[in-house]
């Protein structure tokens, strides 16, 4: 791969907010550098700012378990069987936040869990075609005996179940569908490739 564009391939000609609320809608025009060489006409792109998160995935490497949290996601009422959907425990990261700091907060909050080692693996965007969002991913190396019950914070509407199970039906919830929601799918697939690994260090 010879070519390689960054930041300074882009000429930012304009951005205006079209919509504020809980969250932003921003109107991006611009030109950039194209692949044949010269520049683009301009284009414009309207871009959902929700700010960056957090996912983290919940393992207990001695019982080989994962912990999975359920709750509602409003927006994907019309596209899926159900809106309930089985997932990680992830969060918003807010101003003055460091990403662990919040994969511990959310941990706790979504989970009742306190993870005995927090562990970065890496960085993804989950929709950048249409939003800016970055999810930070971390595993947390939790007890998962001590995982049960409903959580969630009265004042975010939050109804969170708790689910605790073997790896492998997990893993066999994403591969029938069950699981459909990018974070869950990109996390189960990062820990079957490195169980062994987790469960080789506990």
């Amino acid at each position: 791969m010879s070519q390689k564009f960054t930041n300074e391939d882009v000429q930012m000609l304009g951005k205006r907010t079209l919509f504020q609320g809980f969250f932003r809608m921003e109107e991006y025009r611009f030109k950039h550098r194209l692949f044949a060489g010269g520049w683009s006409q301009e284009v414009v792109r309207e871009v959902f700012e929700r700010g960056h998160a957090v996912v983290v995935l919940p393992y207990d490497p001695v019982s080989d378990k994962v912990v999975l949290i359920e709750q509602i996601r409003i927006p994907v009422v019309n596209a899926a069987t159900t809106p309930w959907l089985l997932e990680f425990v992830a969060g918003m990261i807010e101003e003055g936040e460091s990403a662990e700091q919040v994969a511990h907060r959310e941990l706790l909050e979504e989970s009742g869990l306190v993870a005995s080692e927090m562990h970065y693996i890496s960085q993804y965007f989950s929709s950048p075609g249409g939003t800016s969002e970055r999810f930070d991913f971390y595993w947390a190396r939790v007890d998962a005996s001590q995982a049960d019950g409903l959580h969630g914070l009265d004042d975010e509407h939050e109804d969170i179940k708790v689910h605790v199970m073997p790896r492998e039906a997990a893993f066999q919830l994403l591969q029938d569908g069950t699981i459909n929601n990018a974070s869950t799918v990109i996390g189960l697939q990062w820990l079957q490739l490195n169980y062994q690994s987790l469960r080789a260090a506990k």
